[in-house]
């Protein structure tokens, strides 16, 4: 594998480059900071990165986050502690790293402590790259940052509040579940684009989460996201009276998308997204639910705070600035 090293220190540098030739990889390139890795990653995508995380001026997490969005390749990160930075770590890991591990020490005597972990590592890495890590990989590069939104009665117009607030040049992709019959769907998808700066359309089997394209369930069935990142449509659970339904969207991205996004369960009837906003909650989504004063319904909103899974509540509008605001560089 053709591996870059991106560190600030020369010893640590100098280690992490001796285990990668020491277990037969090439040293594509080495960068001192998180600003040079991101600027040569673009003109120069290796097959992995090894990344630092405490770097002056753009840390290791910031860095993984831009590579992710910009040239998207594995990154595995190799800090001096990983116990000791958790709060980094999760950072970058939410930002699409696959992995994280100490860095070698070398010692005195020319040993290096840690290295074997290192290359196992990398090895793992290498075996995913030829079994599917691209597919990963293209979801990832799809659209860094993902909004999910479920809806019922009421929804429509909440929808478009949120929407609303989302810049033409947001760099993040949309899904969007309103319960309604399917006859009702490409109307609404319709009247959405035009009261949106972004396009806004039915979402088609074997398509991919689009970044600046907002799709939204287009048909008397459940839409999903596959394990391969492609969406889907499948008529289970067939007992729900919920149409197309909040709760599978949101435990397949739970289950699927290999990074945490923005999820919002607005105006409705029942519980439907409740559940499933939770299951995001838990995998590291930051989370919304409407504030009751505004819901024409305040049921799935209300459903979600009582099971603790709304991490701010908002009216649509605050939710879309909220969001707009993650996808601000």
């Amino acid at each position: 594998m053709r591996v870059a090293v991106v560190d600030d220190r020369p010893l640590a540098a100098a280690a992490v480059r001796r285990v990668v030739t020491a277990g037969g990889h090439v040293v594509a390139w080495t960068a001192a900071d998180g600003e040079e890795a991101v600027r040569i990653a673009a003109a120069d995508r290796p097959d992995l990165i090894l990344m630092d995380l405490v770097m002056p001026g753009v840390n290791g997490a910031e860095a993984t986050r831009r590579i992710m969005a910009r040239s998207p390749c594995p990154i595995l990160i190799v800090t001096s502690t990983v116990s000791g930075n958790y709060g980094l770590v999760y950072e970058a890991l939410g930002a699409g790293a696959v992995d994280a591990v100490n860095t070698p020490v070398l010692g005195a005597d020319g040993s290096l402590a840690g290295g074997d972990v290192l290359l196992a590592k990398i090895a793992q890495i290498a075996k995913k790259s030829k079994t599917g890590l691209h597919q990963v990989l293209a979801v990832k590069a799809s659209g860094p940052l993902l909004l999910a939104v479920g809806a019922s009665t009421g929804g429509p117009v909440a929808v478009c509040e949120l929407l609303a607030e989302l810049p033409a040049n947001f760099p993040g992709a949309g899904l969007v579940v309103n319960h309604l019959g399917a006859d009702f769907l490409p109307g609404l998808a319709l009247w959405a684009a035009q009261k949106c700066k972004l396009p806004v359309r039915l979402a088609q089997p074997g398509e991919r989460p689009t970044a600046g394209v907002v799709l939204l369930a287009g048909r008397d069935e459940h839409l999903m996201l596959k394990p391969d990142g492609t969406l889907a449509y499948t008529p289970d659970p067939t007992d729900t009276p919920y149409r197309p339904n909040v709760d599978v969207l949101f435990r397949s991205l739970a289950a699927n998308w290999p990074h945490p996004g923005a999820a919002a369960l607005l105006t409705g009837m029942g519980r439907d997204g409740a559940a499933g906003l939770l299951a995001l909650k838990q995998a590291g989504w930051t989370t919304f639910a409407q504030d009751g004063g505004t819901c024409v319904v305040n049921g799935m909103p209300a459903a979600a705070v009582a099971l603790g899974a709304a991490g701010r509540v908002l009216p649509p509008a605050g939710i879309g600035k909220a969001v707009a605001a993650m996808g601000r560089p």
